[in-house]
């Protein structure tokens, strides 16, 4: 069975030869290429196939990471805001997907406004991460992680707003962190974010 990383090459080389060739008959090659890596991802992730195959026919272009934007937001007592998510009911830091015309601190700030009622400014980078460096479960996509330090500058309790994607949230101790989204962070992540943000002389962890 090929890993996750060599389907992902392979979808990233079908997706390339479906932009640049201008051969007809090299357009369904590329078109099979994909359409059978397709069936082998949703193997890997359990998910259906045809759904599979629908989201990489919608990925156009040159195939480069997704990004993923998580706010890190620490009280006074050192504790780590999370929030709920309503896909699983397991918790995460404030984040997601990177859109386009926003720039990463203005992503972590909506983010953390809309998933938690909470205000905070954006104040600096603490971690770029590659997914597939970390034990996450199996993931379709390539992703690079974007860890930043934001601080309230509002109240602390905040006003949880009903959404679609996020069900509650608050503060956490370190040490006893409720059940994690494991696709969205890890324990060890959230940990050493927090270590991070507390102690700018250890600069940024890079992948």
């Amino acid at each position: 069975m090929p890993t996750l990383a060599q389907l992902r090459e392979l979808q990233s080389i079908a997706q390339a030869g479906l932009t640049y060739t201008r051969d007809p008959y090299d357009r369904q090659r590329f078109e099979r290429l994909r359409d059978l890596t397709a069936e082998l991802l949703a193997e890997q992730t359990g998910q259906a196939p045809a759904e599979v195959a629908a989201l990489l026919r919608v990925e156009e272009g040159y195939l480069t990471p997704k990004v993923d934007v998580r706010a890190v937001v620490l009280n006074t007592r050192g504790e780590v805001l999370l929030t709920r998510e309503a896909a699983d009911g397991r918790w995460s830091l404030p984040g997601g997907w990177a859109d386009p015309g926003e720039s990463p601190r203005q992503i972590a700030v909506r983010e953390v406004w809309e998933e938690t009622g909470r205000q905070v400014r954006a104040l600096r980078l603490l971690a770029v991460l590659d997914k597939a460096q970390h034990p996450h479960p199996p993931d379709l996509w390539a992703v690079y992680k974007l860890f930043l330090h934001c601080e309230l500058t509002g109240p602390e309790d905040g006003a949880h707003a009903a959404n679609l994607e996020t069900t509650d949230s608050g503060f956490f101790p370190l040490d006893a962190l409720p059940p994690l989204s494991l696709s969205r962070n890890l324990p060890q992540q959230v940990q050493r974010a927090a270590e991070l943000a507390r102690h700018p002389a250890l600069g940024v962890d890079v992948d």
